[in-house]
């Protein structure tokens, strides 16, 4: 048995409440590449969950994307009925959905930043996932309707001015390049973010592919290059928006990280001393960036009698945060006639 969680309970008196983290805690899908042991200390309670880039520090590069992107997407939707190119009318619509996708980021950052109070125990935390999952529907979404007007020119393809659609699609892409600069220095870690960041990635694709129709145009006389780049944009529109859907999705059916496996977090709890049992074991993520677990413990019956209980508390909770990285943890202590009841029950 391993010394870190086996040490006697009370030589982690000194531990905080449940789900701190230790100093130099490990990801919760992946157990510490130190020793088992602690060596008998207790941890740190002044450590906090941070990130390298805070949601303040990334709101100067959102807003800077945005005021890039708006001043230059209202030139290309006059260019595009003026050239009548769907290429460029579809990257106008997926740019103004790029600033529909930042301005949903920025006011979900706003309100995941209130303090929890009242019904929202939690806190609004989760307003950053409901805006990642709103961007993957509005790629979705754009992305469909934009794709079946692409078949429908490829099928009759209307006149193009190639000339005008390469000129507009090369600022375009200077353009994009500097708000996907921006957005990257921003907090990716967030899935709020990088839902945003997708919208922008995409689109400086997208007008590459329209940059390269222009000039088939232009050299060719190919109508259909116009909608074959938008069809392409389409597909990398619909690509990233299942995408932001489906990880969003999880979350939002609290189901355990992909990376976590529960049978060593069960293994770990069971190797703190007089614990005999571990079952109806939960790990889920209330954002993108905060895993929770809750679990009922068994103990040996000589532990109630003992009033050693809190003690085996202490020690469970110095376990879990001294190998996962956990931010909130919940832990229910039964004797073992219970822990047999409720595991018939679960």
């Amino acid at each position: 048995m391993s010394a870190g969680c086996a040490e006697s309970p009370a030589s982690s008196a000194g531990v905080g409440g449940p789900g701190r983290r230790a100093a130099g805690g490990h990801d919760l899908a992946s157990v510490a590449a130190h020793e088992h042991g602690h060596g008998g200390h207790a941890h740190s309670g002044s450590h906090v969950h941070s990130h390298a880039i805070s949601a303040d520090a990334s709101r100067p590069y959102l807003w800077g994307a945005v005021a890039l992107l708006s001043a230059f997407t209202a030139g290309e939707a006059v260019a595009a009925l003026v050239t009548n190119s769907l290429a460029l009318l579809t990257d106008a619509a997926h740019m103004l959905s790029d600033i529909a996708a930042i301005a949903a980021a920025l006011f979900a950052m706003r309100i995941a930043a209130r303090p929890a109070g009242g019904r929202m125990t939690f806190g609004w935390k989760r307003a950053e996932i409901l805006s990642a999952a709103g961007n993957g529907a509005t790629l979705l979404v754009v992305g469909g309707l934009l794709g079946l007007e692409a078949v429908h020119r490829l099928l009759e393809p209307p006149a193009v001015g190639g000339g005008a659609v390469l000129t507009v699609a090369l600022f375009g892409v200077a353009v994009n390049l500097v708000a996907t600069w921006l957005m990257s220095r921003a907090n990716r870690t967030s899935l709020n973010v990088e839902g945003a960041y997708q919208h922008i990635l995409t689109d400086l694709f997208a007008f590459i592919g329209t940059a390269i129709a222009g000039a088939v145009i232009l050299l060719t006389g190919w109508m259909q290059a116009d909608a074959i780049a938008s069809l392409v944009v389409c597909a990398l529109m619909l690509r990233s928006g299942w995408g932001l859907i489906r990880e969003s999705g999880w979350i939002l059916l609290e189901a355990a990280p992909a990376d976590v496996n529960l049978d060593e977090i069960r293994d770990h709890l069971l190797e703190v001393h007089h614990v005999i049992g571990v079952h109806d074991l939960h790990v889920w993520r209330l954002t993108d960036s905060l895993p929770a677990v809750s679990v009922h413990i068994a103990v040996e019956d000589e532990c109630f009698r003992s009033g050693h209980a809190a003690d085996i508390l202490i020690a469970v909770q110095e376990c879990l945060s001294g190998h996962f990285d956990v931010e909130h943890s919940t832990f229910q202590i039964e004797p073992r006639e219970l822990a047999a009841h409720d595991e018939v029950a679960h």
